[in-house]
C-alpha cells in the first residue's frame, strides 16, 4: 500500500520526493515512487459556487431574493486548467493501493483550507496526516515527515479557514449584490462590497477626504546661522514659547531686523542620552512595510519574492506568518544559522558578534505563547544560500530578513542629543543636534557614522551635527533670513502605511510591542493583505501614484454612500478576524461566527435597501464643448456633450484607457487645453506592468476625437506600451490571497 502526498504547488511536491525513500517516476500531473505517490494542486483548484449554481432565479439580480445564505455550501472547480490538474487528484485519491493521504499544502489557514475543499469534492474518505513545514531544507522536510500529525488536531484550523471563506462569501455576494441592484443606474459595473476590502477602502477613502477639505494656510519662519568663536557653525530657528511658525509675513521681518547684526548669548544647552532598541523579527506583514518604505515594493511583489526564497531558493522560513518571534526549541540553531550566512563578505562582521556572544539576548526574540502556526522568517539552516541564483528582487528581500536576523541580538543604538537655546535680543532659537555614540543594531546597516539628517517634523529645524558648544558663550548671527511655508495637508497611504493601518484596524501605532498587542484584531491577515489591495485596484477604487495610493472618484462615492454602516468600520471586521484567531485555538466556535454573519448580512442588505433606494450620484459637469460649446456632462462610460435628450456633436472621451479609468481633473484638463501637463499614473501595458504617460486630444480622419498618449514615443511614430482593455470584472466575494 501507498502514501499519497498532496502539496500546493508542482515545485513542493517536486522538492519533497527529494526526501522520500526510492527512485520517482514522472506521471501527468504527479511523481510514483515505491512507497508514496506524490501530486499537487495549483493554488485553489476549488472555490466555493456562484448563487445560480444554488438555484437558477439568483441568475438575475433582485432585492426580493437576498440575503443568499446556503444551507451547505457547494463546491466547484475553478476553471478548465483547474479541472485538469483536479482530475489527476481525483484518480489518485481513488487508487485502490492508496490507504493514507498527507495533506502537504501550506501550513497555515489557506493551505488548510485549499486542502479541505480539494478532499471535499473529491469526495475521499481517507484517514489523513499533516505535514507541518516552517522550512523548505531537507533536514526540515525529513524532519516534518517523521512528525507526522493526524488530520484531526487541524480540525479547528480547517474551521477557522472555512469560516473566513464562507463569511466572505455571504458578506461579499450580498452586499455587493444589493447595492450594485440600487445604483445600478449611478455605476458602471458591480459596486464590490466585502467584509475586508470595504474597511480597508474606508481608511483610505476617509483620509483623501481630509486632503479634499485641507485649506493650506500660509505662516513663516525664521532661521539663523550663528559663529561662536573659532568659526564654530551652527544653525537656529526661532521660536515664539513653544511655536515657531508666525501668522504673518510682518511678525517675520520683526525678528529678522531686530537680530540681523546682533550678538547672541547661548542660554540653554542641554545633553540627553537615547537608546534605541532594535526592531521585533519579521512576520510577512513587517516584511512587506519594510520593503514598500526602503525600495517602493508593493505588498504583492515583496510576498512573491518571499515565497521564492523560501519554496525555490531554500533560503528563508515559511514567510505568511503573523509572528515576531521564535520558540524556544530554536535557540541552539541561532548561531549555525548566524555562521552560514556570516560566510558572506556583506554579513560577516554582524554574524562575527552573534557568534562572538556568550549569552545571547533572547528576551526579545524567543516567546513560545506568541508562536502559534508558524515563528518569525528567518535565514534557513540550508547547506548553502544561492545568491548568486537570486533574481533583483529576491535578493533584496534575502537582504532585509537577513539583516534583520542579526540586528536582533546587537545591542541597542545609542544616541546624544543636545538641545541648545540661543537669544538675540530677547528673541529665542532653537538648535537641534544629534550624535550617534554607539551604533549597536544600527551598524548592521551600516549606519555607524554621526547622523545628519532632517527633521523628523519640518517646523522643528534639521537635526545637526553640532560643533562643541558652552552655555553663557556669546555668538555671532551672521545671517538670518524669514521664509514662507504653507501647512500641509495629510499624506496619502503608502501601501506600507496602509499594511500598517490594517493590522492595527485603523489605529496609529508605531511601537512594536503596542503593535503586536493589537494584531489579532487586524483586519485580514498577513496571508490575504496584498490580495485586499490588489483587488481594489483591480474594481477600480484606487490607484498607485508612484508610492501612493489615491482613491478614484468610484471609490469615494461608494464609502460616501455607505456612510458610517458598519461594513466601513475596521474596528467591526478586526473584531472579526480576532474571532477567526480563537476558532483556530478553539475559544470561539464556528457555528456562533457564522450565525453572527448572518445575521450581519441580513441586516445590511436591509439597510442598503432602504439607503440607497432613491439615490442618484450627480453627474459632474466638466464646461463648455471644445467643438459646439455644450456643457460637457460625465456619464456612465465617458465624458460627453450629448445625452438622451440632447445629441450634441459627438464630443466623447471615454473614461477606459489602457486599464485605467480617466478620473474627471484629467478629463477636465484634456477638454480645456487639450493635453495634460503633467504624466497621469495607472495605465497597464498587455505584460501587466504599470506606466505612465502624458495624454492629448487628438482628431482623427473620420472626425472624431480619441484621447491618445502624447509621448515621445507617440510622436516619432514608435509603439507605445503595448495595451489591452481588461473585460468587466463579475462581482464576486473576495478571494484569497493564493487565488
Amino acid at each position: 500500500m501507498k502514501t499519497l502526498v498532496i502539496a500546493e504547488k508542482p515545485s513542493v511536491g517536486r522538492d519533497l520526493t527529494r526526501v522520500l525513500p526510492g527512485a520517482f517516476t514522472k506521471g501527468e500531473g504527479f511523481l510514483e515512487g515505491p512507497e508514496h505517490v506524490v501530486t499537487w494542486a495549483v493554488g485553489h483548484l476549488v472555490q466555493l459556487a456562484e448563487p445560480d449554481e444554488y438555484d437558477d432565479r439568483f441568475k438575475k439580480w433582485r432585492m426580493a431574493d437576498l440575503p443568499i445564505v446556503p444551507e451547505h455550501f457547494k463546491l466547484v472547480v475553478r476553471d478548465e486548467r483547474s479541472r485538469k490538474q483536479m482530475n489527476v487528484v481525483k484518480r489518485q485519491l481513488a487508487r485502490d493501493d492508496v490507504e493514507t493521504v498527507v495533506n502537504a499544502c501550506d501550513a497555515g489557514r489557506e493551505g488548510e483550507l485549499i486542502f479541505a475543499y480539494l478532499y471535499e469534492k473529491a469526495g475521499s474518505h481517507k484517514p489523513v496526516l499533516r505535514l507541518w513545514l516552517n522550512s523548505m531544507t531537507k533536514k526540515a522536510i525529513e524532519d516534518a515527515f517523521a512528525g507526522l500529525r493526524p488530520g484531526s488536531e487541524l480540525a479547528s484550523l480547517e474551521a477557522a479557514a472555512r469560516s473566513r471563506s464562507e463569511a466572505d462569501w455571504i458578506v461579499g455576494m450580498n452586499a455587493t449584490r444589493a447595492a450594485t441592484i440600487r445604483l445600478r443606474s449611478s455605476f458602471d459595473g458591480a459596486v464590490s462590497l466585502g467584509r475586508v476590502q470595504t474597511p480597508t477602502l474606508a481608511i483610505l477613502a476617509r483620509r483623501e477626504e481630509e486632503i479634499r477639505a485641507f485649506t493650506a494656510e500660509a505662516y513663516w519662519v525664521v532661521d539663523a546661522l550663528f559663529e561662536a568663536p573659532g568659526t564654530r557653525i551652527y544653525e537656529g530657528r526661532y521660536y515664539a514659547g513653544a511655536n515657531p511658525r508666525l501668522k504673518t509675513a510682518e511678525e517675520a521681518a520683526a525678528v529678522v531686523a531686530a537680530c540681523t547684526g546682533q550678538t547672541g548669548e547661548i542660554t540653554k544647552l542641554d545633553k540627553s542620552e537615547r537608546k534605541e532598541r532594535p526592531p521585533l523579527l519579521y512576520d510577512l506583514t513587517s516584511l512587506q512595510r519594510d520593503a514598500n518604505s526602503r525600495h517602493g515594493f508593493s505588498a504583492r511583489r515583496t510576498l512573491a519574492a518571499a515565497q521564492r526564497l523560501y519554496e525555490e531558493h531554500k533560503a528563508l522560513t515559511y514567510p505568511r506568518t503573523n509572528s515576531r518571534f521564535l520558540t524556544g526549541d530554536m535557540v541552539s540553531e541561532i548561531k549555525p544559522t548566524a555562521e552560514l550566512v556570516g560566510a558572506s563578505p556583506d554579513y560577516n562582521k554582524a554574524a562575527a558578534y552573534v557568534l562572538g556572544l556568550d549569552v545571547l539576548p533572547l528576551a526579545r526574540v524567543v516567546n513560545d505563547a506568541k508562536v502559534t502556526d508558524h515563528h518569525a522568517i528567518i535565514p534557513t539552516r540550508a547547506d548553502q544560500h544561492p545568491v548568486d541564483k537570486m533574481n533583483g528582487d529576491d535578493r533584496r528581500i534575502y537582504d532585509l530578513v537577513v539583516k534583520r536576523f542579526l540586528a536582533v541580538f546587537h545591542p541597542d543604538a545609542v544616541f546624544e542629543n543636545t538641545r541648545v537655546e540661543t537669544t538675540v535680543a530677547e528673541y529665542v532659537f532653537r538648535t537641534r543636534g544629534k550624535v550617534m555614540l554607539v551604533p549597536g543594531w544600527r551598524g548592521v546597516y551600516g549606519e555607524e557614522a554621526d547622523i545628519d539628517g532632517a527633521a523628523r517634523e519640518e517646523d522643528e529645524g534639521r537635526e545637526q551635527q553640532l560643533p562643541k558648544l558652552e552655555r553663557g558663550e556669546n555668538v555671532d548671527a551672521k545671517e538670518i533670513a524669514s521664509e514662507e511655508k504653507e501647512t500641509k495637508p495629510p499624506r496619502r497611504y503608502t501601501e506600507g502605511a496602509l499594511l500598517a493601518a490594517m493590522e492595527t484596524a485603523g489605529k496609529l501605532v508605531d511601537e512594536d510591542e503596542l503593535r503586536e498587542a493589537m494584531k489579532d484584531s487586524g483586519i485580514g491577515t498577513p496571508a490575504t493583505r496584498a490580495a485586499i489591495i490588489e483587488r481594489l485596484l483591480q474594481v477600480g477604487y484606487i490607484e498607485r501614484d508612484a508610492r501612493a495610493l489615491v482613491v478614484t472618484e468610484k471609490g469615494l462615492n461608494v464609502i460616501r454612500l455607505l456612510g458610517e454602516h458598519a461594513l466601513t468600520s475596521p474596528g467591526l471586521t478586526g473584531d472579526w478576524e480576532h474571532r477567526l484567531a480563537k476558532i483556530e485555538t478553539g475559544e470561539d466556535s464556528r457555528e456562533a461566527f457564522m450565525g453572527d454573519i448572518v445575521k450581519f448580512a441580513e441586516s445590511t442588505v436591509g439597510e442598503l435597501d432602504t439607503k440607497l433606494k432613491d439615490v442618484r450620484i450627480p453627474r459632474a459637469n466638466l464646461g463648455p464643448c471644445p467643438v459646439c460649446g455644450r456643457d460637457i456632462v460625465e456619464n456612465r462610460k465617458g465624458y460627453s456633450c450629448w445625452s438622451r435628450d440632447d445629441p450634441g456633436c459627438g464630443f466623447v472621451i471615454w473614461k477606459s484607457k489602457a486599464g485605467k479609468q480617466l478620473p474627471i481633473p484629467v478629463a477636465r484638463e484634456l477638454i480645456k487645453t487639450g493635453r495634460t501637463e503633467k504624466a497621469v499614473t495607472g495605465f497597464k501595458g498587455r505584460s501587466g506592468k504599470s506606466f505612465r504617460a502624458r495624454l492629448a486630444l487628438q482628431q482623427s480622419e473620420d472626425g472624431k476625437w480619441r484621447v491618445e498618449f502624447d509621448e515621445p514615443w507617440a510622436q516619432e511614430g514608435a509603439k507605445p506600451p503595448e495595451v489591452e482593455e481588461p473585460p468587466a470584472a463579475a462581482p464576486e466575494a473576495e478571494q484569497p490571497a493564493a487565488a
